[in-house]
């Protein structure tokens, strides 16, 4: 039988999982939702689709897209955050430093050993707070970018509800196909 995982072991393993926290979890359900409706505006208001008329389609497209956003997003934050945290390396640890220096003047010398846990704690949380912001800005974009060139330009033959429903569900998948990809 192993031993228990410590606190530092713990924090270790989170770092390199795929979970996300809860509150980024609802942040991302949140904004793909949002993003997710934003298509329902467009085909009410320019193809005049009726919302009592087309209104359980709207529902089960929004959800679907919802859950393919929500996923793209996870997996780009996941891919970015490290690639970012290496970048971000110097700058933290300068700023870091400094602030360490300004407080050891006042107290006590700081061990090695806490400085590189602070650096280490520091460059995560800007890593991470990084990649969810990116994650979120980029999958957008490119969901809306597909959605407006696949419903005016490649569907736009098609009946408003099938180009609706064509333009919406193939644009989440191919965010979501993209966002599993490794660069």
């Amino acid at each position: 039988m192993s031993a228990p995982l410590t606190a530092e072991e713990e924090i270790l393993l989170n770092d390199f999982s795929r979970t996300v926290p809860r509150s980024t979890s609802i942040l991302f359900h949140l904004n793909a939702l949002f993003v997710s409706a934003l298509p329902i505006w467009l085909f009410w208001r320019i193809q005049q689709l009726e919302l009592n008329t087309y209104g359980i389609m709207f529902g089960i497209v929004t959800i679907v897209s919802t859950f393919l956003l929500s996923l793209a997003y996870k997996n780009v934050k996941y891919s970015l955050k490290h690639k970012i945290a290496q970048r971000r390396h110097a700058g933290v640890t300068a700023e870091v430093m400094q602030q360490v220096a300004d407080a050891s003047s006042e107290k006590k010398k700081t061990v090695k050993k806490e400085k590189d846990d602070r650096v280490l704690f520091k460059k995560t949380e800007v890593a991470d707070l990084e990649a969810t912001h990116f994650s979120i800005f980029y999958n957008n974009a490119l969901f809306l970018f597909l959605t407006i060139i696949l419903s005016f330009y490649v569907l736009k033959n098609f009946s408003p509800g099938a180009n609706y429903l064509g333009s919406s569900v193939t644009s989440a998948c191919v965010v979501a196909f993209l966002s599993t990809g490794s660069s």
